[in-house]
């Protein structure tokens, strides 16, 4: 803990041996590099500490970004005690100790903030847990999560925590990082201009891995030796990534892809498929959004298309690589000259929209069971009529709520597929019309 006032104290030779990004662990706010947005003068957390007010967060990030060490300044700016726990080596028992020192701390006037990495990783119990410590003032919550909060973590906790991004540190907030190493070593990085920038890429945005590769160069480095990028990738023994797939390259490529497949252009649509096959993709991730094109761009206009990115997407799971990215490759090019239409996408989005508008709105009863006397007393399934009994299966009632009234969500084009749909609903509004529907 950073309040224990009577830790050892590590001797000089020893902490110059310490990895350098620890040496070059910032010691103020300001120092941070890359998260400006949060930490700079006008930032998020900058004025948290000038209002004298901290809430409990998510730093939300990947690896590399300083929400580690974002805490911990944190803190000693805010005048807080530090805990820090790690939810993969934390259980109950762990939390029970650290909530009843942060009580005791409480109660002699000072505060908590308890820093839990990889926060995702608790189950839903231990998160729960959390609750009544954030509620009554005991511990100031600040999780780290690489993992999307959302998905990852229990509604009731993030309706209590603020979710904070840390972004991927660019190109010059790494070049930052690795002038300041240069400082603390008291020499150049033995790099030529395009190996320098190669490192800088194959770093992928996180700091801790620029400053660990520099270390590895110096490392390695003769005297008055200078690498080239080869001679980087020979020493390192990593390549330089096509793309960052964490970055704009990755979406960069994911958006070539997804509209080259909406432009129906097979050719380029497998070409950028390749590209992020060849960059190390995770080819489970591109049949996840294989089949998203499937449901929003093909839609209705060919229903298969669904069907074979399930299956190419199922195949590749069964045979694993490099057999399996042919059965991905096949669903890309399918998509790409498969008819297109967007129309069930967009009537989604309208029934959405629309559900969110209005409310909690009750079916018309006709439309609703009635299985007690009370419910029936009130009308619940009265004047139902059955489809399947009625002239051509068709009873033309409405089923919207009656303050909505009746909406059109979905409006198929005049073409493929959705002409026999557009047919069927034409008919639909014909017998409405026939037998005096609204």
């Amino acid at each position: 803990m950073s309040d224990d006032l009577f830790a050892p104290q590590v001797p000089d030779a020893v902490a110059s041996k310490r990895p350098l990004a620890d040496r070059l662990r910032p010691t103020t706010l300001a120092e941070v590099t890359g998260q400006e947005h949060l930490t700079g003068e006008d930032g998020v957390l900058r004025r948290m500490i000038d209002s004298g007010s901290l809430g409990s967060m998510i730093f939300w990030g990947p690896p590399g970004t300083g929400k580690t060490t974002v805490a911990r300044l944190l803190s000693g700016e805010a005048g807080l005690a530090f805990e820090q726990i790690s939810a993969i080596f934390s259980g109950v028992a762990d939390l029970k100790k650290v909530f009843d020192a942060a009580r005791a701390r409480r109660m002699n006037g000072r505060q908590t903030l308890l820093f839990v990495d990889e926060i995702h990783r608790f189950n839903r119990a231990q998160q729960d847990s959390f609750l009544p410590v954030i509620e009554d003032g005991t511990i100031i919550l600040v999780g780290a999560t690489t993992e999307n909060p959302s998905f990852e973590l229990n509604a009731a906790l993030l309706s209590r925590a603020r979710v904070l991004i840390f972004k991927p540190h660019d190109e010059e907030s790494l070049e930052t990082l690795l002038a300041r190493a240069e400082a603390v070593e008291g020499k150049p990085l033995p790099l030529d201009a395009d190996a320098r920038a190669s490192l800088i890429r194959m770093a992928d945005g996180d700091g801790r891995a620029a400053l660990t590769l520099a270390e590895e160069v110096w490392r390695a480095a003769r005297k008055d030796e200078v690498f080239d990028t080869e001679g980087l990738t020979r020493i390192v023994q990593r390549r330089a990534p096509v793309y960052d797939k964490g970055q704009d390259g990755h979406y960069n490529l994911i958006s070539a892809l997804h509209k080259s497949v909406r432009g129906s252009d097979p050719d380029a649509a497998l070409y950028y498929l390749c590209r992020m096959f060849d960059a190390g993709e995770d080819p489970l991730y591109l049949g996840r959004r294989l089949v998203r094109m499937a449901v929003e761009d093909i839609g209705l206009a060919d229903p298969q298309a669904l069907v074979i990115c399930n299956a190419a997407k199922d195949a590749y799971d069964y045979l694993g690589s490099p057999e399996g990215e042919l059965a991905l490759a096949e669903a890309c090019v399918y998509l790409a000259t498969a008819p297109k239409s967007n129309a069930v996408y967009m009537a989604y989005k309208s029934a959405m929209r629309a559900a969110k508008e209005n409310g909690s709105l009750l079916p018309p009863k006709h439309i609703l069971n009635a299985p007690t006397k009370l419910m029936k007393g009130e009308g619940y399934g009265e004047g139902y009529r059955y489809d399947h009994d009625e002239p051509d299966a068709f009873s033309g009632q409405d089923y919207f709520p009656e303050k909505m009234g009746r909406k059109t969500f979905y409006d198929p084009p005049e073409r493929g597929f959705e002409r026999e749909i557009r047919k069927r609903l034409d008919w639909w509004s014909k017998l409405r019309r026939e037998r005096g529907g609204a």
